[in-house]
């Protein structure tokens, strides 16, 4: 059996040939940009009673991708795997002290500072779908409100440090690394790509995530606390006030 190719980091001025790889399958793809949309979404609309099934749609979406992903951590293709990016404090400080050198690391897959930003979002996300769970069950009245507040606004915080790095890393690498999130190429030796794409489990996991949002009314009685005619009455009744106001 052939020995499975070191990810240790490379400087971005160490010699080696690199080409275009094949890095992020697309399942991984597609949690990233489903899980950006349902927290945006749920986080927007988590003040507004009228979007309140909104809210639930889209904050089981958030929590579904979460576990998801755990999942996929596991059993998912190379740089995916939680065991590609577990970094310790070491590593994390190593690589930001990096950046302010003419060498900063360079990782094929998640970066250190960046691995520690995923597994914030995954445990607060957790903390956030389990305690939006039990708010919606009436279960230990307000202080779960508090909670999921806190972890709602701790995440936002890790989400947009977690853009800013990505900026930075893409400035210093001269490596867009956005646009490796949505074809899933980048820069690295031949070694270092992952198999194949993974076209089924990403497309199984899109299906499932539009099926539950087009589906809704019919799944949300075995999910919310709240009927899901109350919700659905709660956002059409705060619609129809909206519109009542625009016509004073």
């Amino acid at each position: 059996m052939s020995a499975i190719p070191s990810s240790k980091p490379q400087s971005s001025s160490s010699p080696g040939q690199t080409m275009r790889i094949l890095v992020w399958d697309v399942p991984t793809r597609v949690f990233h940009w489903l899980l950006a949309l349902s927290f945006a979404g749920a986080y927007i609309t988590a003040e507004s009673e009228s979007w309140a099934l909104t809210h639930a749609t889209l904050g089981y979406t958030f929590a579904g991708l979460i576990l998801f992903r755990l999942v996929w951590g596991v059993v998912g293709t190379r740089h995916a795997r939680f065991s590609d990016f577990a970094f310790g404090p070491r590593s994390v400080m190593r690589y930001l002290r990096s950046l302010l050198s003419s060498k900063p690391e360079h990782h094929v897959g998640h970066n250190p500072a960046g691995s520690w930003a995923i597994y914030a979002i995954l445990l607060g996300g957790l903390a956030i779908g389990l305690s939006g769970y039990a708010l919606y069950n009436d279960i230990g009245g307000e202080a779960f409100e508090e909670v999921h507040e806190f972890f709602g606004n701790a995440v936002l915080l890790v989400v947009i440090v977690h853009i800013l790095g990505v900026v930075v890393s893409s400035l210093l690498h001269r490596e867009n690394l956005p646009r490796s999130m949505v074809d899933g190429y980048k820069q690295g030796e031949s070694a270092q790509a992952i198999r194949g794409p993974r076209w089924i489990v990403g497309a199984a996991l899109a299906a499932a995530v539009f099926g539950f949002w087009l589906n809704v009314n019919g799944v949300r009685d075995t999910l919310v606390g709240a009927p899901v005619e109350q919700l659905a009455d709660a956002q059409s009744t705060g619609q129809a006030g909206d519109h009542d106001e625009d016509d004073d």
